[in-house]
């Protein structure tokens, strides 16, 4: 099955969304940047300085305790954004969030999309209805994570963040993704197993490709699709 998002290609589809005046009011803001894998866009308790809109690659947000315990809560490529925050005008950060696939993108002082925002009321909607999909999708991401058997969650990691790559390949350690679903090193090891054994994947030592993507979306169940669905409800691809 096809992935879910389509963002034309080398741009950033909230972006490309807007309307021909709206975009002319922030192109020149924007500075494009290119983002390594570990680039840290947000870091929590921190005022936001500047927003990035990817054009390429994909961030992450982990939330995490004061005894070192991290999970991912959100997950964004060329279809989203950083600084949700300053959309809503809250300032800081809340979580950390950093490119996990390297990209590209377009950076914006925080302080000039909200002036922008307060000059064009689509815009501040166009933007806040990004919000209320991403609301979704962390909402969708606690319901898996509490309900969802581990190959059902690492089935919907695996596609969500194979709609924000291009090809089926991904490069990713047991490690990281233990961090990512919030789960021991040994229980990914045991996930992709399971998944492979199907045939929905090859595994190999930081490496894995999608083989069966409708095979992956049978597996990963109601846990995958509602966010994407939402998202292009509200903002469209």
């Amino acid at each position: 099955m096809p992935k879910a998002f389509s963002c034309p290609i080398g741009e950033s589809n909230l972006i490309s969304t807007l309307s021909e005046g709206d975009r002319a009011l922030l192109k020149p803001h924007l500075t494009p940047v290119k983002m390594d894998a570990r680039m840290t866009l947000e870091e929590p308790g921190k005022p936001i300085e500047r927003v990035y809109f990817l054009k390429s690659g994909v961030g992450s947000t982990v939330a995490f305790s004061n005894n070192g315990r991290r999970i991912e809560t959100g997950l964004f490529g060329c279809e989203g954004m950083s600084g949700t925050a300053a959309v809503l005008q809250t300032g800081h950060a809340s979580h950390e969030t950093f490119m996990q696939v390297a990209g590209e993108g377009l950076a914006i002082e925080s302080g000039r999309l909200q002036d922008a925002m307060e000059q064009s009321p689509p815009l501040q909607r166009h933007l806040l209805r990004y919000v209320q999909a991403m609301m979704t999708q962390t909402s969708q991401t606690a319901l898996s994570n509490g309900q969802a058997k581990l190959e059902e969650r690492l089935a919907r990691w695996l596609l969500m963040c194979n709609d924000r790559i291009s090809g089926n390949e991904m490069y990713l350690t047991h490690e990281f993704l233990s961090i990512m679903l919030g789960v021991r090193r040994a229980g990914v090891t045991v996930g992709t197993h399971l998944l492979e054994g199907k045939g929905l994947i090859r595994a190999t030592r930081g490496r894995i490709v999608i083989l069966d993507r409708e095979g992956l979306e049978a597996e990963a169940q109601d846990s995958y699709g509602k966010p994407e669905a939402e998202y292009a409800r509200l903002i469209g691809t």
